[in-house]
């Protein structure tokens, strides 16, 4: 049993449903394209929905996005801690950074700070192609490189009193990616969000997909899930319903 937390309206962790979840293929700058592409996410009973937050243009338009939509919407933030400020102030249900990438501790705590004030949880993503070099160097580019990665970023925002944490450690390997979900499940109690980064194809991906989350769902692992392909966003969720 993992802790609850609340995108919007939709529960992940706890007693609540495993929810399945997409992510955007348009130009967020293009406002009424990324509607369109959520709306057609929406009618396939897609859970949640990420964006790409590319510049401040980007997260400026996440107030008019959220206007026309009905399901809860996830900023992805990389490299620019002002960008996730910026999506906060307009509204974003969920944050998805990497702590690593953000900048010094300083910048990390603004976006904590931001988020804790709005209520909101925050997803740290790790991904075994994009871990710092102290991990690689004590572990190797292992599961348990990527785990303890994962728990440094946790610690970093339990540090300032934030607990609304969702965790996602994805790996194009099935088996590491399953080996490190397994490690941090028996260290935290915080919700997880499975998926197999650059799963590849319908098919390949697919394949990929379902050996590895399904996997973790017979463990009882997992609390949240993204099928990633190279198909439209709609597959993805198609999917994902049937895992």
């Amino acid at each position: 049993m993992t802790k609850k937390v609340w995108v919007g309206d939709v529960a992940i962790g706890g007693d609540a449903p495993i929810s399945v979840q997409s992510m955007t293929t348009t130009d967020p700058r293009d406002i009424d394209a990324t509607i369109r592409q959520i709306k057609e996410l929406e009618a396939a009973n897609c859970d949640i929905v990420r964006v790409a937050i590319l510049d401040i243009e980007s997260a400026r338009n996440i107030k008019k996005i959220k206007e026309h939509i009905n399901i809860p919407l996830v900023a992805d933030i990389h490299f620019d801690y002002r960008l996730a400020i910026e999506a906060v102030n307009n509204g974003i249900d969920k944050l998805r950074i990497n702590p690593g990438n953000i900048g010094n501790e300083n910048k990390v705590r603004e976006v904590v700070a931001a988020a804790k004030d709005a209520k909101l949880p925050i997803r740290i993503g790790v991904n075994a192609g994009s871990l710092k070099r102290d991990f690689l160097e004590k572990y190797g580019n292992t599961s348990a490189a990527m785990a303890e990665s994962a728990l440094e970023e946790v610690a970093i925002l339990e540090k300032y009193g934030f607990e609304d944490i969702v965790i996602s450690l994805k790996a194009s390997s099935v088996e590491k990616t399953v080996d490190a979900y397994r490690y941090v499940s028996q260290r935290v109690n915080y919700p997880l969000h499975l998926g197999i980064t650059e799963a590849g194809t319908q098919w390949s991906g697919t394949i990929k997909s379902s050996i590895g989350i399904g996997a973790l769902l017979l463990d009882g692992i997992g609390d949240t899930l993204r099928v990633s392909l190279t198909a439209h966003p709609v597959e993805e969720i198609r999917v994902g319903l049937e895992i």
